[in-house]
């Protein structure tokens, strides 16, 4: 039976709407206009055209972060992805670890990023569930209280090399150079951070489980569903994803069939700034 993990008051999500400035050297993106809800974002996220794939200015609904996390176990380097069921798109995808960046954070989009790592991406050693630490900055335990965080043990993320044109929100210019693009069907500027996860030497036996928030009737509700992790480990040869998939469970990579199995949209090739 899933385990509830926390509930949140949808209506407390709170963005802005961007300006996007586009050119071969570099993008810049600021605020605009008046803070959005959950369901204005939703509303807003509809399909537009943008010609000129290098030069343009545009309005978007949002700011989006994705993390592609990367995990070296058993001597091969694996992205991790989830499974999720995408309600404004009527789809189900594997894909990498997201979400929207928050008022507060659209200068700080790092911070949304790892924070999502922390409420996604669930790992249970034998001896309780492991926290995360990001250079000197320690990633939130969100389910505490709920879950047994070990106090002696944690996973660690560092930054893998960024992406070779600068992205700046308003006069800042983003340090850890994410990849950045623009997708036309859903009106959204996407940053994708590369990160790689490193366990402890002493966990022992690692299971990964996903833990997505869905709207029921009210609040956003997380669970933990042990019987349907829908979190994978796709294996990379040089670098380049193969067409294997794995879940990891108590330390065993188990096979996991890749039928009828769609990625999203952070795996389609990039035109210029444009995902289409």
């Amino acid at each position: 039976m899933p385990r509830t993990l926390a509930r949140k008051d949808p209506t407390a999500f709170k963005t802005l709407p961007l300006l996007v400035e586009a050119s071969p050297e570099g993008l810049a993106y600021q605020t605009l206009g008046k803070p959005l809800n959950f369901a204005q974002v939703l509303e807003k996220r509809r399909p537009i055209e943008i010609h000129e794939t290098e030069r343009f200015t545009t309005e978007l609904a949002n700011l989006g972060v994705s993390v592609r996390l990367t995990l070296n176990y058993q001597g091969r380097d694996h992205w991790i992805l989830v499974r999720q069921r995408r309600l404004d798109r009527g789809d189900t995808v594997l894909k990498l670890i997201s979400g929207y960046v928050p008022a507060h954070e659209l200068n700080l989009p790092l911070l949304t990023a790892i924070q999502e790592v922390a409420e996604e991406c669930l790992v249970e050693t034998a001896d309780g569930w492991l926290g995360g630490r990001f250079g000197d900055t320690w990633l939130p335990t969100p389910y505490e209280g709920i879950l047994r965080y070990r106090e002696t043990s944690h996973f660690s993320l560092t930054p893998l090399s960024g992406a070779s044109r600068p992205v700046q929100a308003g006069a800042l210019r983003l340090l850890e150079r994410p990849q950045a693009y623009v997708h036309l069907p859903t009106a959204s500027l996407q940053l994708v951070y590369d990160l790689r996860m490193e366990l402890p030497k002493d966990a022992r036996e690692v299971s990964l489980f996903h833990v997505d928030e869905k709207l029921e009737s009210g609040p956003l509700v997380a669970r933990l569903d042990r019987r349907r992790p829908d979190i994978y480990l796709l294996p990379l040869e040089h670098g380049q994803p193969t067409g294997e998939l794995f879940t990891l469970s108590k330390g065993e990579l188990c096979k996991a069939s890749t039928r009828g199995v769609w990625l999203s949209e952070s795996f389609a090739e990039q035109d210029g700034w444009l995902v289409r």
